[in-house]
Order: C-alpha cells, then structure tokens, then sequence
C-alpha cells in the first residue's frame, strides 16, 4: 500500500510550494478551489492514508474509495477524509468543480479534544453526504468565506475559519443525521466506543511486516479490562453484533483493501491479517466474502 501521505508530501506533489507556516504550532489550515486540480493535466494523488483531515465539496461524476468500499458521486457531494483511513477520488470526467480544505489535528483541538469525537471522522462514520442544488448554496458560500478570510490581516482569522469547519460539519450532519455512534452515556457505549477505537489502532496495513496482533474477543476483553462476555453483552447492545462478528467484518475490509491496493502475495496479506497459515485466511475469506482472495484481485 502506499506509504502515508504527510502534508509536505501534499504541497509538493499537488501544488509544487511550501507555506511558510506549516509547521505552526496553531497548527495547519488551507483552503482550494477544486476546479484548479482536475483536467488532463492535474497531479493524480493515489489511494492511500494522508496525515491531515479534509473535507471537500465535488460537484460532477466521480467515485470515492474510502478503505474498502467505493462510492459513487452523480451530483452534488460534501466528503470527509480523515487520517486513519486510506482514500483516494477519482473524478470520471473533466467537468469537476468544487473547493476543499485541509487541516492537521492541531488545528481543530483548540474546540475540539479528540476529532474521533465527529461523526464522519469516527471509525465505521459515514464519509459522504448527497447534497441537492439548493443545499450546496449555502456550503459554497462558507468556501468562499474561508477564502476571504484566510486572505485577511485579522489578528483571529484562524479562530473564525475554525468555526467555518466546524459549520461545514453541522451542515452535514442535518443532512444525515448519525445513528451508529456510541454518544449515550451508559457503560455499555462506552465500552463499545474503547473496543472501536482499540480495533481501529490496528489499521491499516502499512508494510508486509506489519501485523494485526487482537484478532479475538479474548484479547479485547484484556485490553479493556473487562470479561469477555460483559463485552460480548456491550456490544450486542450497542451495535446488534458480537465482538467476533465485528472483529471479522473488519480484518475482511482490509483483506479487500490489501488486496486490490497492493502487490502483496497472498501469504504476506494472511500474516499481516494475524492468521497462522495461509489455509485459514483463505478459509476465513471464502467463508465470509463468498468467493477467493485470488477471485478478488483479479477483478
């Protein structure tokens, strides 16, 4: 898979400069019209992690792989891009417009403790949402608001275009309101809340020697320090689903990842998933996909 795109990376692939102030300790804020970037001779970013957040507004064809899973974009759409999980857009055709911006965590902690606490950029959040013509209006105008304001000499300018992010956010989540987050304050949410996050540590698969190491129930019990079938009860509560169901939907998405994003041999991909013999992984994947792992590279 492609190694993790940092923000320097960003700059000197995509726009061809460094700012000045990238390493500020307020840390990272930058907004761009997408119609500047796209066309016959624009710079193709390839799927893979980046180590800054970004949330773009498309308006065109397009499809979005995010981790495993590819959406497609036939209109109007607002997407959220986080560090934790490899992207890539790729738009169809020419006809491309839009604005995106990005951010490094810095940036958003002065309101914000954790960014894992904003839906669309929780682990199993929802990263894409459809927007009408009459909806996108109002999101084009905070773009071009973060234009203006980023261009300005005001002494707190980046307090204000924080509070545009965090409005792009809340417009979103009007759009579609969540329903999978663990938000409640009980101790079964909580629970499942640590056991996503714990789970989500482990992805994604970087390097061939890089190893899944909680691949049970058990060994998530451990680690949050609670009995296994307390967790099993949590989390069946919570998300309708048992620990194991959840932990092998999981090391499935990064099999299909893994598998169409990398040249990794089979035996590599079934130890970097945490399985003691290629026969089981391949058993695991049969079993859970419906089909073979050399089925799926091959499509």
């Amino acid at each position: 898979m492609t190694k993790l795109q940092t923000l320097e990376d960003f700059y000197q692939q995509k726009i061809h400069w460094m700012p000045d102030n990238l390493q500020q300790d307020i840390g990272h804020f930058n907004v761009f019209r997408l119609d500047d970037y796209v066309g016959p001779s624009a710079c193709h970013l390839p799927y893979s992690r980046k180590d800054f957040y970004k949330i773009t507004l498309v308006t065109g064809r397009s499809n979005y792989h995010y981790a495993d899973k590819t959406i497609e974009i036939r209109g109007n759409a607002l997407l959220f891009a986080n560090p934790m999980v490899p992207y890539d857009w790729e738009p169809l055709d020419d006809q491309q417009t839009g604005y995106f911006c990005i951010f490094t965590e810095a940036f958003l902690q002065r309101h914000l403790a954790n960014s894992l606490d904003l839906p669309m950029f929780r682990p199993g959040g929802q990263p894409l949402y459809s927007l009408t013509d009459e909806q996108v209006a109002p999101v084009k105008q905070l773009f071009e608001k973060m234009f203006a304001e980023i261009s300005s000499t005001y002494a707190f300018k980046y307090d204000l275009l924080r509070n545009y992010v965090f409005e792009l956010v809340h417009t979103a989540l009007k759009l579609q309101p969540a329903t999978t987050l663990y938000r409640e304050a009980n101790a079964a949410t909580r629970i499942a809340s640590l056991f996503t996050e714990l789970l989500e540590r482990q992805f994604p698969i970087e390097t061939p020697g890089q190893q899944v190491r909680l691949r049970n129930a058990n060994a998530f019990a451990g680690h949050l320090a609670v009995h296994v079938n307390h967790l099993n009860r949590a989390l069946k509560e919570v998300t309708g689903k048992t620990t194991t169901e959840l932990i092998a939907e999981r090391l499935l998405q990064e099999a299909h990842a893994l598998l169409r994003h990398t040249a990794w041999n089979v035996s590599e991909i079934s130890y970097c998933l945490g399985f003691e013999e290629p026969a089981h992984f391949n058993n695991f994947f049969r079993k859970r996909a419906g089909t073979t792992p050399t089925a799926v590279r091959t499509v």
